[in-house]
C-alpha cells in the first residue's frame, strides 16, 4: 500500500504542474468571459462569430473538464487508499495514469495554431503508378486515423493517377488540435514492397509527400494582407472520376496568387461561392508556411520550431518486404505491425514526436 501512496502523491504533484502549463485559472477565466457574452441580447446577430464563440467554449470546457476529471478520480483513490481497498485502488491509479498521460499530451499542443483545423495534402513522388498507389495508400491511412478520433474530413482536391492511385489529394480535417497532432506527420515517407504492378514482383521503393498546414482565417494572419488585385481567378468543371463526392462536384476554382505565385485548387463543393472560400483559406495557410520557412531561419534550424514539408526531409520508412517494418527515423519508433499503422493506428508515432519537438523547444 505504501507504493500506491507515493503514487497518488505524484499524480497529485504531477497534475498541479499540468494545470500550471496549461493555463488551467486562465481557461476558467476565459470561460467566464466568453460565457458572459453569450447573455448579450444580440450575441446571435452574428451567427458566424457566435458559432466560434460557442465552439471556442466547448473546447475550453472540455479541457478544463479533463483536468476536474483527474482531481476527482485522485480523490477517490485517495479514499480507497484510506479505506485499504487495494483492489478498487488498483483500478483507479490505471485509470490515473492514462489520464495524467492524456493531460501531457495536451502540454506539447501549445503552439500558436495547434488548436486549428489542419489542411494535408498528400502528393505522389517519382515513380510513376508505383508512387500514386503509394500515395493512395497514405491518404486512406490518414482518413482512417482522423476517423478513429472522430475528427471530420472533407476531400478538397483530387487528381488521380491514370492507372490507380492518386498524383495528389487534399483534404481538410476539422477536430480539436487537428493542426497540432497533424503537423509532425509531414515530410517525406517511403514505402519498400514487391511491386503489385510488376509481373515479376520485384521490389520497388517509393516516395510520398505529406504537407500539413493549419487552417487559418483573417485574424489569424494580421499582417498578412491579400489584396483583391493580387488574385486570379480561373474556373473549371472537375474531371475526376473518383467517387460519389467527387462527382458530385460542378464547380472547380483555380486561384493564382500573382506576387508569389502560388497555386491552389478547390474541388470540393458544388457552389463557386464556396470554392472561392476554401481556395482563399488554402492559400492563406501556404502563405503562412512562406513567411515560417522566410523568416526565423536560424532560430527554426537550432530548435526544430518548423519544419516545412520538403523532398528531402524523409521522416518514416514503411518495409513490407523482405520484412515487416514501420520505423520513424526521427523518434526511433517502430513497429512490424504495418497493417494496423496503415490502417490508421499512428498515436505512438505521433506522441512521440511531439514529445520530441517539445522537449527541443524546452531546451
Amino acid at each position: 500500500m505504501k507504493d500506491f501512496k507515493e503514487k497518488l502523491d505524484n499524480f497529485s504533484n504531477s497534475l498541479e504542474q499540468i494545470k500550471l502549463t496549461l493555463g488551467f485559472s486562465e481557461k476558467l477565466k476565459r470561460i467566464t468571459q466568453l460565457e458572459k457574452e453569450t447573455e448579450k441580447p444580440d450575441f446571435w446577430k452574428d451567427k458566424v462569430g457566435a458559432g466560434k464563440t460557442m465552439k471556442e467554449i466547448g473546447e475550453l470546457k472540455d479541457q478544463a473538464g479533463e483536468a476536474k476529471r483527474v482531481e476527482h478520480l485522485i480523490a477517490d483513490a485517495k479514499a480507497a487508499y484510506e479505506l485499504e481497498m487495494e483492489r478498487e485502488l488498483s483500478q483507479k491509479v490505471e485509470e490515473i495514469e492514462d489520464a495524467i498521460k492524456g493531460l501531457e499530451l495536451a502540454t506539447y499542443l501549445s503552439g500558436q495554431h495547434d488548436s486549428k483545423n489542419a489542411i494535408v495534402s498528400i502528393h505522389a513522388g517519382q515513380g510513376g503508378t508505383e508512387a500514386m498507389d503509394w500515395a493512395s495508400m497514405l491518404y486512406r491511412m490518414y482518413l482512417r486515423f482522423c476517423e478513429k478520433r472522430g475528427w471530420t474530413t472533407q476531400m478538397v482536391e483530387l487528381s488521380e493517377g491514370e492507372e490507380a492511385g492518386i498524383k495528389k489529394a487534399t483534404v481538410s480535417v476539422a477536430g480539436q488540435f487537428a493542426y497540432g497532432y497533424l503537423k509532425g506527420e509531414a515530410g517525406t515517407h517511403r514505402l519498400v514492397r514487391q511491386s503489385p504492378f510488376n509481373a515479376n514482383k520485384l521490389r520497388q521503393t517509393s516516395f510520398a509527400l505529406v504537407e500539413v498546414l493549419p487552417e487559418l482565417e483573417e485574424v489569424d494572419l494580421p499582417g498578412l494582407l491579400i489584396k483583391n488585385e493580387d488574385l486570379e481567378w480561373q474556373f473549371f468543371r472537375a474531371s475526376t472520376q473518383g467517387g460519389q463526392n467527387v462527382q458530385k462536384v460542378s464547380t472547380a476554382v483555380r486561384l493564382t496568387h500573382i506576387p508569389s505565385g502560388i497555386v491552389v485548387t478547390s474541388q470540393a463543393e458544388r457552389h463557386q461561392v464556396q470554392n472561392r472560400k476554401i481556395a482563399l483559406t488554402l492559400l492563406r495557410a501556404k502563405l503562412w508556411a512562406r513567411k515560417q520557412i522566410e523568416s526565423d531561419a536560424q532560430k527554426r534550424q537550432l530548435k526544430g520550431e518548423y519544419r516545412p514539408a520538403s523532398w528531402g526531409n524523409q521522416i518514416r520508412s514503411y518495409v513490407l518486404h523482405p520484412y515487416k517494418m514501420v520505423k520513424d527515423l526521427r523518434t526511433e519508433v517502430e513497429t512490424s505491425d504495418y497493417e494496423s499503422v496503415l490502417n490508421g493506428d499512428l498515436d505512438a508515432f505521433i506522441e512521440a514526436e511531439l514529445k520530441k519537438t517539445a522537449d527541443i523547444k524546452a531546451h
